[in-house]
C-alpha cells in the first residue's frame, strides 16, 4: 500500500481510501463499522462488507466529492497536483467536504473543533478579494489551514457565519453556508439562482436557502447548507448526503443521462428502493423536475438531486444549484434529462406527458394535473420574486427578464397538456 486516507464518519473512522503503488485507489471499511449495526452504508454504491473495494467501484463517490472541469483545474494547479488524480485532491480537500465525512491522512490526528472558537469575520476589503479570486483560486486551494471540497463546475467557497458575517472556518470546524460569486463569463449569474431559489420557495417546494449580499459593490449568493444540522447546545454537526450520481455508482464526468449518467427512471427507482417514505419523495422529485421545466434549467443533471440521510431516515435532499439557463446565451437548451423523450420545451405533446408518467410510474392525469400547477405557481410568483430581489439593488432588468421566460414558458407548458 503507498498511502491511505482515513474516512470518518462525524469523526469516528468508518473506512479507508487507499491508494497503490501502480496509483489505483480503493476502499475498505472498518472492522468496528462493519461490525455496528446502527453504522450506515457511506454510500448506497458502496454496501457495507468486510471486502475491499476496487477503483471502479469506489471512484464514482470519492471522485463525487471534489470540484469539476476548470474548478477541479485550477485547485489542482494550486495545489501542485495532477487534475486526474483523485486520492491526491482528496489528501489536500477532504477536511470538509459534502455529508458528513471527512478525510485525513492515515495516522494523522484531525484538528478537534470545540463547537465554539471560531476565526473572525473577514472585512469588507478580504471578502471582495476571495470573491474575486475564486474562479482562478477555486476553494482557495493551497491556502494554510483550509482543506476545503465542493463538487460541481461552478467556483464556490465554503464558510461560516460569525454574527452573521463570513468567516473562514476554523481548523475542524464544520462549514455552515456556501458562498458563490458570480460566473464572469455569464451576465447576472447571482441574481439568476437566487431567482430561481427563491421562486421554488414560493411555490413551497423543498430549497436550500439562498440570499443574496454585496461587498464593494460585488453581488454573491450565500447559500446554507442542508447537510448541517444544529443540537440545542448551539453546536454544528456534519449530516450525510450523496447526490445521485454517488448512489448509482456513476462517475461525475458521466453526469449527464446522454452520458450514461441518471435519467429519470433511474432517479425515481432510487428514490423508490431507498426511501424511508418513498410516496413522498417521489413526489418531491416530481415537483421538481416540473419546476426545472417551467424555470429553463436545462442543466438539471444526476449530481444536481441528492439523498439526505437525517438519524434513520433517508430522503430527498432539498433543491440546490437551480438557475434559469435558458436566460444564459450560448447554453445548451436541451434538458440534461428528458422529460417522456423530449429534450426540449418545444417538442413537448400530449403524448410525452403519457411516456414520462409511464417511464417514472406515475398516473397520466395525476401527472398533467400537477404540472399544471406547478406551471401556474410558478408564474403567480415569479414577477413578485423578481420585483423583491430587485427591491434590495440588484439587476432589475436581468430579473425581469427571468421572470419574464418563466411566465412564457409556464404558458407553453399549460398548453402542451
Amino acid at each position: 500500500m503507498k498511502a491511505a486516507l482515513g474516512v470518518r464518519w462525524d469523526g469516528r473512522i468508518a473506512g479507508r481510501l487507499t491508494m497503490d503503488e501502480h496509483g489505483d485507489m480503493g476502499f475498505v471499511y472498518d472492522a468496528a463499522w462493519i461490525a455496528d449495526e446502527k453504522a450506515r452504508s457511506m454510500s448506497q454504491s458502496l454496501p457495507k462488507r468486510p471486502e475491499p473495494f476496487g477503483r471502479r467501484e469506489a471512484r464514482p463517490f470519492f471522485a463525487g466529492l471534489l470540484p469539476e472541469e476548470a474548478m477541479r483545474e485550477g485547485a489542482a494547479r494550486a495545489l501542485g497536483v495532477s487534475e486526474k488524480n483523485d486520492f491526491a485532491l482528496l489528501d489536500k480537500l477532504g477536511g470538509d467536504v459534502a455529508g458528513a465525512l471527512t478525510l485525513w491522512p492515515d495516522g494523522e490526528t484531525p484538528p478537534s473543533y470545540d463547537g465554539r472558537s471560531t476565526m473572525q469575520p473577514l472585512g469588507d476589503d478580504a471578502l471582495a478579494d476571495i470573491v474575486d479570486k475564486l474562479p482562478e483560486r477555486p476553494l482557495l486551494a493551497g491556502r494554510k489551514g483550509l482543506r476545503l471540497s465542493l463538487a460541481g463546475a461552478q467556483a464556490k467557497l465554503p464558510v461560516v457565519l460569525v454574527e452573521g458575517r463570513v468567516a473562514l472556518p476554523a481548523p475542524g470546524q464544520p462549514t455552515t453556508h456556501i458562498l458563490k460569486p458570480p460566473i464572469r463569463r455569464f451576465p447576472a449569474t447571482t441574481e439568476n439562482e437566487a431567482f430561481a431559489m427563491q421562486l421554488a420557495a414560493a411555490c413551497k417546494l423543498d430549497v436550500a436557502e439562498a440570499r443574496l449580499r454585496t461587498v464593494r459593490d460585488r453581488p454573491y449568493l450565500l447559500v446554507s447548507r442542508y447537510d448541517r444540522r444544529t443540537d440545542a447546545q448551539g453546536r454544528v454537526h456534519r449530516v450525510h448526503q450523496e447526490d445521485f450520481c454517488q448512489a448509482l455508482g456513476i462517475a461525475p464526468e458521466r453526469k449527464y443521462a446522454a452520458e450514461g449518467g441518471p435519467t429519470f427512471k433511474t432517479s425515481f427507482a432510487l428514490l423508490r428502493n431507498v426511501a424511508t417514505r418513498p410516496a413522498v419523495e417521489v413526489l418531491k422529485l416530481l415537483d421538481a423536475a416540473l419546476f426545472n421545466l417551467v424555470l429553463g434549467n436545462a442543466d438539471a443533471h444526476g449530481k444536481n438531486f441528492s439523498l439526505l440521510y437525517r438519524s434513520d431516515t433517508v430522503a430527498l435532499a432539498p433543491l440546490y444549484d437551480l438557475m434559469c439557463t435558458a436566460a444564459i446565451p450560448g447554453i445548451s437548451t436541451k434538458l440534461a434529462m428528458k422529460l417522456g423523450e423530449a429534450a426540449e420545451l418545444k417538442d413537448f405533446t400530449p403524448r410525452t406527458w403519457e411516456k414520462f408518467a409511464r417511464a417514472i410510474e406515475l398516473g397520466v392525469p395525476f401527472l398533467r394535473r400537477r404540472a399544471k400547477e406547478i406551471a401556474e405557481l410558478a408564474a403567480a410568483h415569479a414577477q413578485e420574486t423578481a420585483r423583491a430581489i430587485a427591491a434590495d439593488g440588484f439587476d432589475r432588468t436581468a430579473l425581469e427578464g427571468v421572470a419574464n421566460i418563466v411566465m412564457s414558458r409556464a404558458d407553453a407548458i399549460v398548453r402542451t397538456l
